[in-house]
């Protein structure tokens, strides 16, 4: 695994490029499990998101800047890639596929409405400054969060008093809000290339709306499945399931995995 610029990172692999684009809170590391898995398929990246890991500081907050920064390294490959996203990476994968068509082959969607208006970070900040920071070791994190503690020491780094999230919450309840003011349905009726929205049973997300917009996506190019038992965090809650229906999806518009012998 290489680290390069503003949080970037190769995980190996060849063949077509295929980015991870994270929750929020998260960062690339969180998918070390699935890129592994994805090598077969071309080369698998990660990528911080602005805020968050390695990535660049400071807003605007806006979807569309996030889509910006995807597109700025997808540039950088010479052909379009796969965009695998989880919640807010989700979203950002959409919107990227949907203004710079040019740049992205295909999308996964992992448990992301496109309206949720009406909702606000009230809703979690309680729960959030909840948690007992700074935690007293990783064993701590992983603990407190129980089956998605592997994710979370990922999304957490060591202080002189012990460790604390790496993104700041003031910085994530500014990007949540927006999801709150307004609706995507505009971009995913944009997007030109095949989607799977991959849906946890137990989501929180507004009900029907990730069915709805498989269909939404023009062409009939978009699938929808729902996970049972799974949650938000699909892909660590479930992740053969998930890897399953990712590699399907991924057999189809890239072609069969190369394995080497």
């Amino acid at each position: 695994m290489v680290i390069q610029r503003d949080g970037l990172i190769t995980f190996g692999g060849d063949g077509p490029p295929i980015v991870l684009l994270h929750g929020l809170m998260g960062r690339a590391t969180t998918w070390w499990r699935v890129a592994r898995r994805l090598e077969p398929y071309g080369r698998v990246f990660g990528l911080d998101a602005r805020g968050h890991g390695r990535g660049p500081r400071g807003g605007p907050w806006r979807t569309e800047r996030f889509a910006d920064d995807v597109a700025e390294v997808l540039r950088t490959f010479g052909e379009p890639a796969v965009l695998i996203g989880h919640s807010m990476g989700g979203l950002h994968a959409w919107v990227t596929a949907a203004t710079h068509p040019e740049l992205v082959r295909a999308v996964v969607c992992e448990d992301f409405a496109p309206d949720q208006r009406g909702r606000t970070v009230d809703d979690w900040r309680g729960y959030f400054e909840s948690w007992p920071v700074p935690f007293r070791s990783l064993a701590h994190v992983r603990a407190f969060f129980g089956d998605t503690g592997d994710y979370f020491i990922e999304c957490v780094e060591e202080r002189e008093d012990g460790y604390h999230l790496i993104a700041s919450l003031a910085d994530l309840y500014e990007i949540a809000a927006e999801w709150g003011r307004r609706d995507f349905w505009e971009y995913v009726e944009r997007v030109e290339c095949p989607l799977l929205a991959i849906e946890g049973e137990r989501t929180a997300m507004p009900h029907g709306q990730q069915a709805e917009l498989a269909a939404r996506v023009p062409g009939g190019l978009g699938r929808h499945i729902v996970v049972q038992g799974a949650g938000h965090v699909v892909h660590d809650e479930a992740p053969e399931t998930y890897l399953g229906a990712v590699e399907a999806f991924l057999s189809d518009v890239i072609g069969q995995p190369f394995f080497a012998s």
